[in-house]
């Protein structure tokens, strides 16, 4: 069993560095539950695809997440049953000792960003970058399968 500990923010684009904002990998996201939020992603970058079935638990910052890699095939053919889907480009970027991923949101979403990042512990010290606004973690609005659900960003 694996424990999520996520937060979640707003981007201040103009402010991301080049690598941010460039390349990355293209997902496809669909819920074929909303609660529990199971998920079907469908990931492509570089020409190679890869997919996951993700099942979550209730929470904002802490969490149950099982996560288990699927072939892409059995990705595409769940995506179609999903009640609610959206698309994004994920780019990494390393900040002090951690990873940041920023989500650059397209489709019904387009124009929104938000940047992800996992820690250990809730109250684990990051540095925060000059690029991160307003924290959302605990605003249900800014969850991937609320956005999904609302078909718009909020």
């Amino acid at each position: 069993m694996s424990v999520e500990i996520e937060r979640k923010f707003l981007v201040r684009v103009d402010a991301l560095p080049p690598e941010a904002r460039t390349g990355g990998a293209r997902f496809e996201q669909g819920y074929l539950s909303l609660e529990p939020a199971v998920r079907v992603r469908a990931s492509e970058e570089n020409g190679v695809g890869r997919a996951w079935l993700t099942i979550k638990g209730p929470g904002k910052i802490e969490r149950l997440e099982l996560e288990y890699e699927i072939p892409i095939a059995d990705a595409r053919a769940l995506l179609p049953m999903c009640k609610a889907v959206l698309t994004k480009i994920r780019r990494t970027v390393t900040v002090g000792k951690h990873v940041w991923e920023i989500d650059e949101f397209t489709g019904a979403h387009a124009g929104l960003w938000l940047a992800e990042i996992e820690l250990r512990a809730p109250d684990e010290p990051f540095e925060r970058p000059v690029w991160i606004g307003d924290e959302v973690s605990d605003d249900e609005r800014y969850a991937n399968a609320a956005l999904a659900r609302a078909g718009r960003a909020p």
